[in-house]
């Protein structure tokens, strides 16, 4: 991590508080404005000595597909990860609103696995204020280290987009040029995701945001119906890769559309072998096969 200033925080932040608290943040902000200028808190946030629980690994691991194992997922470390994180992004000197924050892209590198036996020490900051074509980005570096030797496990970048939000003196010509087309290949897996699909990984990672929980919540915010949990996507995406990606490996996730529920996403993974058919990358994407838009696209690799 920087040279941020460390708040160590006594417990792990409640999900469930921080959005209470976003939302009233909200409010304020409608009625006293956003803070001044355009500048992240120069500090991060640290929970020591955090332990997953084994129930919620065992039903994390059900629900994307992952092998039972006493090894922690990348995803479910994001998911460890996820409310620092948050906390970082619900701080009173924060620049940006908190809710309707949309997940552009993430980027994990798995160094050592994580045993659901160890406690573990999560760190996060937010860093990197740029300029978007919808509005301002920005990064989350969350850091997992073992309490005991204090070697760093898991390390996730996230990117966000505050849409609509444009704060000043943030550089507009800076802001990333769309993608071009996108032509579907050949699927090798179709999900099939249920109404309840939010919801059931709400209640394995902790994250209740609105937007994914039902259809009235999901308006309430803006949306016509209620969207997957990115991570869950991208998570399930890993867990189709398999077990050829090893111990240690870089996975990139980004993502261009919601995929409101219920859904049926096609799928297409593809693998590249390298001297003596060693697995070196596979690169995945997925798509709406009615309309051919493209949810999200991404790729595990060795390190």
């Amino acid at each position: 991590m920087s040279m941020a200033q460390p708040v160590i925080l006594g417990e792990m932040p409640s999900l469930s508080k921080l959005y209470v608290n976003a939302a009233a943040g909200a409010a304020r902000r409608r009625i006293l404005g956003s803070p001044a200028g355009a500048a992240l808190p120069a500090v991060s946030h640290e929970v020591r000595e955090v332990r997953a629980d084994v129930e919620n690994l065992t039903a994390y691991q059900h629900l994307v597909g992952e092998t039972a194992s006493d090894v922690l997922p990348a995803g479910f470390l994001h998911a460890m990860a996820f409310p620092v994180a948050m906390s970082v992004l619900n701080r009173d000197d924060f620049p940006l609103p908190l809710l309707g924050m949309i997940h552009l892209r993430n980027v994990v590198e798995q160094f050592i696995p994580a045993r659901f036996t160890e406690p573990l020490d999560i760190t996060a900051r937010a860093e990197g204020l740029r300029a978007h074509r919808a509005g301002t980005q920005l990064d989350v570096l969350a850091e997992i280290r073992g309490s005991g030797d204090g070697a760093v496990r898991w390390r996730g970048v996230s990117t966000y987009l505050a849409k609509g939000v444009f704060l000043p003196g943030i550089d507009k010509a800076s802001a990333e040029v769309r993608a071009g087309d996108f032509k579907a290949p050949d699927p090798t897996a179709v999900w099939q995701l249920g109404v309840d699909t939010g919801r059931a990984y709400a209640a394995v990672s902790g994250d209740f945001n609105p937007i994914h929980l039902s259809v009235l919540s999901a308006k309430a915010l803006g949306l016509r119906r209620s969207i997957a949990h990115g991570m869950y996507l991208a998570s399930r995406a890993l867990a189709d890769v398999g077990a050829a990606r090893g111990d240690s490996f870089r996975w990139d996730v980004s993502f261009d559309a919601p995929v409101y529920l219920p859904a049926r996403v096609a799928l297409e993974i593809s693998t590249v072998q390298g001297e003596g058919d060693a697995w070196l990358k596979s690169d995945y994407v997925a798509w709406n096969r009615s309309s051919g838009r493209k949810y999200f696209s991404g790729s595990v690799s060795a390190l």
